[in-house]
């Protein structure tokens, strides 16, 4: 009986000893193997069996995680007092050095981003530390990832969280920018007037423009017909004096063709041609141009004048009367005067 128990005894510490050396490394770990305590090897994620007593596994994390740096005040190089803050984003490239290289990574990082995060700021004016955080990040991120490379550790960014001026700086902050967005409405109110005045302007001169032309073609058509109403107007005169003369030309050519066909005597002609000669005394020349034919009708007048007033001499009638061949055969007009 005693036998039995000290073999139930020793199996169960047999089954202890040989569970203890079963490890089970994750996928995202690595295990670091001491023998004895020393450095033995590295273990990738899988089942894992050391000798217990003798062998140990340490297992390490080699995901990206992240450290808040607790907020710090950090003086400007234009000797303002701001509060800053940060996050640090990291991923284990080496797990024995991450082991064995530094004893709290977490701390050491946080102390040593605090430290770079004021030399950074440091040498910055706070307009540049407001407005060129991107600038801040980079080189607090080059600055820890070389100083993390000895342990191991892949520093992959840096973010700047916050970055507080004091409360009176705050203020002043406010005031200027305030101001600086009342000077842009300003500035906005004057170009948009500045834009009307000249669309205004420019619809004005358009407008000019149109009218100008406007009065133009309206004189050019006001001109045009005019010009055409005078020329319609000449063209009529024209049409009226051409049929004027045609009709005094036939009325000519039928009292002409009517005499001829008449056969009119001597002493009818000499009659007419003194109502005609009646008729042009009347007028305001104080010469008269008659043709040479007219001599001869002024004798016929002669003759016409001894039937009605009695017959005088006949040496008398003959010294008085007119040639029958007129006044000069070779003269083509006689001049008489109206008032003799």
């Amino acid at each position: 009986m005693p036998g039995v128990i000290a073999l139930i005894v020793i199996a169960v510490v047999v089954f202890f000893v040989a569970a203890a050396g079963i490890k089970i490394v994750r996928p995202y770990q690595q295990g670091i193997v001491e023998q004895l305590g020393k450095y033995k090897q590295t273990a990738g994620p899988g089942l894992k069996l050391i000798l217990p007593l003798v062998q140990t596994l340490v297992r390490v994390d080699m995901r990206e995680q992240v450290v808040d740096v607790p907020p710090q005040e950090v003086i400007t190089k234009d000797n303002v007092t701001v509060t800053v803050d940060a996050v640090i984003y990291y991923e284990p490239t080496d797990a024995q050095r991450l082991v064995y290289n530094v004893a709290n990574f977490i701390m050491a990082v946080t102390k040593l981003a605090q430290t770079n995060l004021r030399n950074v700021i440091g040498d910055m004016s706070l307009d540049n530390a407001l407005t060129s955080r991107d600038n801040v990040n980079t080189s607090l991120r080059e600055v820890l990832d070389d100083a993390t490379d000895k342990w191991g550790v892949r520093v992959v960014r840096v973010e700047i969280q916050r970055i507080d001026p004091p409360g009176d700086v705050m203020d002043a902050m406010h005031e200027q920018m305030k101001a600086e967005r009342n000077r842009r409405a300003v500035v906005l109110e004057a170009d948009g007037a500045r834009e009307a005045a000249i669309a205004r302007a420019e619809g004005e001169k358009q407008a000019a423009i149109l009218t100008a032309e406007g009065v133009k073609q309206e004189a050019i058509l006001t001109a045009q017909g005019e010009a055409q109403a005078i020329e319609a107007v000449a063209d009529a005169e024209r049409y009226q004096f051409r049929t004027v003369a045609e009709g005094e030309a036939d009325a000519v050519r039928s009292v002409y063709q009517a005499i001829h066909e008449g056969d009119p005597t001597p002493d009818l002609l000499a009659i007419k041609y003194l109502d005609a000669l009646g008729t042009i005394a009347d007028g305001q020349a104080t010469k008269i141009f008659l043709p040479a034919e007219m001599t001869s009708t002024m004798g016929s007048l002669g003759a016409i004048a001894e039937l009605f007033t009695g017959s005088p001499s006949e040496g008398d009638h003959a010294n008085d009367r007119t040639p029958p061949g007129g006044l000069d055969d070779n003269a083509n007009q006689a001049q008489i005067d109206p008032a003799g």
